[in-house]
């Protein structure tokens, strides 16, 4: 008779292979991240970034060999996206709530201090990295949300604007046009003046960096405009300190991008740097993460027809001797970095095969 096979023991049994082979090829075929995660103590400035981050790095480095304190740093070159419209998942531009409104998150962690700033639901501020970072530099909190983060940061003088550009406005308007059928909005194929275009957008996309110096001095900062037409007031994991962001200054920086809820809830960015101090390479370390991830994954509706998760999300780790790495749930992803040799996007390595 045949033995019955349940889901989770397939699942358990293709993730074990999955990680295993994942590693393998990484040490095997030695591409730049995995010769990097192996390579002699630093030779200069490391910044690692999500794969909308190449000018992040670029900036953070060059401003480390100037002198610039890591935090500094990445939260300037993280600045460079917020102020992009073009990139509708962090700042300005980014996709709004469920209301039409652009909320914003962001967390800053300081390595050398263990000091970590962050603001959630924070509304009219391009620069959310910046006020995270304020809140760190300048109060003996770490996070402040909504109204509270808005009004410090027009205490501090940061400029209150409109953040949501034209063409995040059309894109929640259809979204909106689309929710139900028999209401009284015209789906964007109906309207008399449509502009033609029919694709409604959504990102759970971010901005992660971390970085070290020629000193060994680290630093992380997350910054997002959150989930695609969220329930207002939601958070997911960019402003948690632990969970999209954390930093150690004895061992190394790490964070996320991709679904929050899932990061959250296995405290991502804390747990990367928790394996890397027992002895992981920055990659293990994310491919780790992402393995508890999927492994807690139960949900009917969050599993594809493999019993996988079907969502993505994207891990990033760099040590304090300059060792980094990158992992994501299905690989075939890119993310930033910028050391010695240059800035450049290289291949996160992946948990599961497509």
């Amino acid at each position: 008779m045949t033995t019955p096979i349940d889901r989770r023991s397939v699942l358990a049994a293709g993730l074990a292979a999955s990680a295993a082979a994942a590693l393998g090829r990484r040490s095997d075929a030695a591409p730049a991240a995995t010769s990097a995660s192996t390579r002699p103590p630093l030779d200069g400035p490391v910044a690692i970034a999500s794969g909308n981050g190449l000018k992040t790095v670029e900036l953070a480095v060059e401003r480390m060999r100037a002198g610039t304190d890591p935090a500094d740093a990445i939260v300037e070159g993280v600045g460079l996206v917020e102020a992009d419209p073009n990139d509708m998942s962090v700042g300005y531009g980014g996709l709004p709530n469920a209301d039409g409104v652009v909320q914003l998150d962001s967390s800053v962690m300081h390595g050398p201090t263990h000091r970590a700033g962050a603001v959630a639901c924070i509304e009219g501020i391009m620069h959310p990295a910046q006020v995270a970072l304020a809140v760190l530099k300048q109060t003996d909190h770490v996070m402040l949300v909504g109204e509270g983060a808005t009004r410090f940061a027009r205490e501090l003088g940061f400029p209150v604007q409109d953040l949501l550009t034209d063409r995040a406005r059309q894109a929640w308007l259809r979204w909106r046009a689309s929710l139900n059928p028999n209401d009284d909005y015209l789906d964007p194929d109906q309207q008399i003046h449509s502009d033609g275009e029919k694709e409604i957008p959504y990102t759970t996309g971010t901005i992660h960096c971390s970085a070290v110096d020629a000193s060994g001095r680290l630093a992380g900062c997350t910054t997002t405009s959150g989930l695609s037409y969220k329930i207002p007031g939601r958070v997911g994991d960019s402003p948690i300190v632990g969970a999209g962001m954390y930093t150690d200054g004895q061992i190394g920086s790490a964070g996320a991008t991709g679904r929050g809820e899932a990061v959250i809830q296995v405290c991502g960015a804390f747990s990367a740097v928790r394996e890397m101090e027992n002895g992981a390479t920055p990659t293990e370390a994310c491919l780790s993460v992402l393995k508890r991830i999927a492994d807690r994954t139960t949900r009917p509706h969050l599993l594809d027809e493999n019993g996988r998760p079907n969502f993505d999300v994207v891990m990033y780790a760099v040590r304090k001797d300059g060792a980094y790495g990158s992992a994501s749930m299905f690989g075939n992803r890119e993310f930033a970095v910028c050391d010695a040799r240059g800035a450049r996007l290289e291949r996160t390595a992946g948990l599961f095969e497509r």
